[in-house]
This record gives structure tokens, C-alpha cells and sequence, in this order.
């Protein structure tokens, strides 16, 4: 099998509104910035792209027909993966391996500030017999889950505070992070949306753009002199009704993370890997998918209890700050985390840098009502 490494990442600042900038313009600069990262002109150098993009978030169908010029792909193939970002850099990593392609680039973007109400468009993916006559929204959904999940595991609503106020501190030192405001600010202005589930539990939306680049052993070796390996993938769809879906434990988390394990030649991922980028679109998630990812002894909320999840301790989670510290970026979520890994393993994450990490694990979720989710293992050795 061919070694595949990232080369090149690039990444625009998070903010929660963008009104100067078009989505066009958002993706040219990270391309910009991931190209000139790997020292490849998209005219020459790459033969690929893949890109994650919905329809209903960007109001614009078939909307792979309006990505190339933004990248310099044009007459060049360009796939499109309605799913989140880290499912178009698995892609983009099986096209490497198929020995067609040596360099491939894979774009994500958000521009959540240009849709005006997302919930309706959440709400369109409940299941139009049993689910969406009842009036239900995500929210809900993610409040039921939230019970399921604290009752199941022991975990208190002092836990997902923790979790807030961990990621948002973490946040203060990354300079992509969105920053609006502090948690004791948001504590404050905190409101129920579904019990027990607040706003300040729920990441807050924000726009962006991340593209990062791919490339088979050979040419990433001539490209850069510090190149960070995939070492393993995975990804996994649990049950797509709610009804049939266990709502305490994050199945395809496990799943995921059980076949990116395996091509890492990962026995103990506590050992093996030094921290964790995972998905924490509401404060549970994130102890619900270090549960999950099976990166602890014992429960996520007790090593939480510890302090050992803190930047700086035995086993950082969201360095970064996670989608609560840094903004919820929809299908660029999972490319985001990727990318803040590749950081850490280049040693250039600045002040939420993780002292001498060479192996890190970025998890992806796409949100509710779906169970889908993918695992990224990534070294620099």
C-alpha cells in the first residue's frame, strides 16, 4: 500500500459573519495559503480535487459546478462529497492509494452566516413519516440524547460545563479561533434550548474556509522535509432512524475508530496516540466520542474530573478549542480538526501547542439526525 502524507494546509480565521466576503473568496484564500504551504502550483502540480459541499447549506444545486476556478481546478477532475470534510480527504487519500493520482487537494468551507435559519434544513434530514409530523426539532433530539447519555455514562451537567469552559480557554491561544466572546460571557447569556441542553452547550456557527493537500510518498518527500502521515481512516454510519439508534454511546465513532486503529496497527490508542481533535458540536459530544475513540481508562468525564484532558496534562482533547472554542463550521468541521492535528505535529500550533506529540487522532461528525462520523490517525514519524 502507498504512504500518504499532508503537505499542505491552509486555513482562514473563523468568524461568525463574513458580509465582505463571498464563499469564492474564502476558499481562494485558503487555497492560496494550503498551495503556497506545499510548494505546488494547482495548474501543474495537482491532478485531483475533492470537495465537501451540501446542497440545502449552500442553496445552490450541483454545487461542484462552482469550485474550480477558486482552486485552479479547472479542466481537472473535481469530485464532490455531500458529507463532512474528513469523508473527502478519506476520498482523496483512496485516490492516491489507487496509484492514479500523486498529489490531490480537498476543499471545505462554511458560510453559515448566509443561511438565514438552519434549523429547517436539519429538519429536513428527520425522517418525513415517523419524525417530522411530530414537530420535533434538532435541538430536541440532541436534548433526548444528552439524557441518554449522561444517565448512561455517570456524566453531570458540571462535566458539559467543563467541557465549555476547557475549549473555550483553549481557544483564547489559537489564532483561527472565532472568539466571540468568553465563557463567562456566554454563561451568562446562556438560555435552554431542550433539557438539559443550553446554547452555551452548542457550538456557535461560524464561516470559514480549509483546503490542505495530499501526496503520494514520493512526492512528499520532494515537497516539503517534514511531511505528517495518514496512518489510518475509518469511517462509519450508524443506524439512520432514531428509533433504531443506541442513544447513549456514539456507535459509529467506535466503528470508525476500530478500522482507523487497524490500519495504524494501533492496539492501545491511549498509548499510542498523544491527543485528540474530536468533534464537539454540543459539550456531551465530546465526552460521548473520547468514550467512543476508547483514548482513556475508565470514563471521558472522569479523566475530565482529572484535568486530564487540559492542555498541558497527559491526554489534551481540543487543543484547539475545539468547534465551541474556535466556531462550528459545519462540513468544514472535520477538515478543520485535521488540519489543527497537522499543526501540532509541525510544531506549529503557538500557544496551544502540545510539547513533543507525534501522533494525533482527529474525529469528524456530521450532526443530528445523523449517525455518521469518521477517524483520522496522523504522525509525523
Amino acid at each position: 500500500m502507498r504512504k500518504v502524507a499532508l503537505v499542505g494546509i491552509g486555513v482562514t480565521p473563523l468568524r461568525p459573519t463574513t458580509p465582505e466576503l463571498s464563499y469564492k473568496e474564502l476558499i481562494f484564500d485558503a487555497a492560496v495559503k494550503a498551495y503556497d504551504d506545499a510548494s505546488v502550483d494547482p495548474r501543474r502540480d495537482i491532478e485531483s480535487f475533492v470537495c465537501s459541499s451540501e446542497d440545502f447549506l449552500e442553496g445552490t444545486s450541483i454545487f461542484d459546478e462552482y469550485v474550480p476556478d477558486q482552486l485552479g481546478a479547472v479542466q481537472k477532475p473535481v469530485c464532490t462529497i455531500s458529507a463532512d470534510g474528513m469523508y473527502s480527504l478519506a476520498t482523496a487519500y483512496m485516490q492516491i492509494l489507487t496509484g492514479l493520482f500523486d498529489v490531490v487537494a480537498v476543499e471545505a468551507h462554511s458560510k453559515a452566516s448566509d443561511i438565514f435559519d438552519i434549523s429547517p434544513v436539519y429538519d429536513l434530514a428527520l425522517d418525513p413519516v415517523y419524525n417530522r409530523p411530530l414537530g420535533v426539532n434538532i435541538d430536541f433530539v440532541a436534548g433526548l440524547e444528552m439524557n441518554a447519555y449522561l444517565h448512561s455514562s455517570g456524566a453531570t451537567l458540571s462535566h458539559c460545563k467543563s467541557v465549555v469552559d476547557k475549549n473555550h480557554k483553549n481557544a483564547l491561544s489559537n489564532d483561527l479561533a472565532m472568539k466571540s466572546a468568553t465563557a463567562t460571557d456566554l454563561a451568562d447569556a446562556s438560555k435552554p434550548l431542550s433539557e438539559p441542553l443550553s446554547t452555551t452547550d452548542a457550538a456557535p456557527l461560524a464561516d470559514g474556509a480549509a483546503v490542505v493537500v495530499l501526496a503520494a510518498e514520493d512526492s512528499a518527500k520532494e515537497l516539503r522535509g517534514d511531511p505528517v502521515w495518514i496512518k489510518g481512516t475509518g469511517w462509519c454510519s450508524d443506524s439512520p432512524t432514531l428509533e433504531t439508534r443506541e442513544w447513549d454511546k456514539a456507535a459509529y465513532a467506535e466503528l470508525a475508530a476500530k478500522q482507523a486503529y487497524r490500519q495504524a496497527k494501533i492496539a492501545d490508542p491511549g498509548r499510542s496516540i498523544q491527543f485528540a481533535e474530536v468533534d464537539d458540536t454540543y459539550s456531551y459530544k465530546e465526552l460521548q466520542h473520547v468514550d467512543a475513540l476508547g483514548l482513556v481508562d475508565g470514563r471521558a468525564h472522569e479523566s475530565l474530573e482529572q484535568g486530564l484532558f487540559d492542555l498541558g496534562n497527559k491526554f489534551p482533547v481540543n487543543p484547539s478549542g475545539g468547534s465551541i472554542g474556535m466556531g462550528h463550521t459545519l462540513e468544514m468541521s472535520g477538515l478543520l480538526r485535521v488540519a489543527e492535528v497537522v499543526r501540532q505535529l509541525r510544531g506549529e500550533a503557538d500557544g496551544h501547542q502540545v510539547p513533543e506529540a507525534h501522533t494525533g487522532v482527529a474525529q469528524a461528525w456530521r450532526g443530528l439526525p445523523t449517525a455518521s462520523g469518521a477517524v483520522v490517525v496522523l504522525s509525523n514519524r
